[in-house]
């Protein structure tokens, strides 16, 4: 069995204002079964009439975080997707409001790979989703500066707090 396996007829939320993106996160995950919702009300009907395995968020133009809170008050696992609330501030925002991950659109193509590790964490109910932030944190240093993890130092309290791991543990993964 393919680690890429535990995707297969995964239910899955995604919510995105912009039309090409909800039909590439469809083609990237083509063996789950997703409901494609383009703001936050067509968003919330889906929510509250179907279940779903995870969900995949936007931020901006669709009430993300509004949405994350919604997603966290029904245990679904929910990944923020951004390309303009890219920022060291959302990111802290996210991780605090319960996002398993935090992604950037321009890391869309692995997309499969990061859906997959939430799930498996999700399922085998143990670990810690930062599987995610390990593999960016190149991609972080480079987009807010080398330093930024100092200067942001509320990252890394908002990572022990909401995924419960120490800060050595934190800064082995990196």
């Amino acid at each position: 069995m393919g680690e890429m396996d535990i995707l297969e007829g995964k239910r899955i939320l995604v919510v995105d204002d912009e039309e090409d993106i909800l039909e590439t996160l469809e083609e990237l995950l083509d063996t789950c079964l997703i409901d494609k919702a383009p703001n936050y009300e067509t968003a919330l009907k889906f929510l509250n009439k179907n279940t779903y395995d995870l969900a995949i968020l936007d931020i901006m133009g669709v009430r993300g975080y509004d949405l994350l809170e919604e997603t966290r008050k029904r245990d679904i696992p929910a990944v923020m997707l951004t390309a303009h609330a890219l920022s060291p501030e959302n990111l802290i925002k996210s991780i605090k409001g319960g996002a398993q991950a935090y992604l950037p659109k321009d890391k869309i193509s692995e997309i499969p790979t990061y859906v997959a590790d939430v799930l498996k964490m999700v399922q085998e109910g143990k670990g810690t989703p930062l599987k995610w932030f390990a593999k960016l944190n190149p991609f972080f240093d480079k987009k807010f500066g080398p330093d930024w993890k100092e200067k942001h130092k509320e990252v890394w309290d908002a990572l022990e707090q909401t995924y419960r791991v120490s800060r050595s543990d934190l800064e082995q993964l990196m």
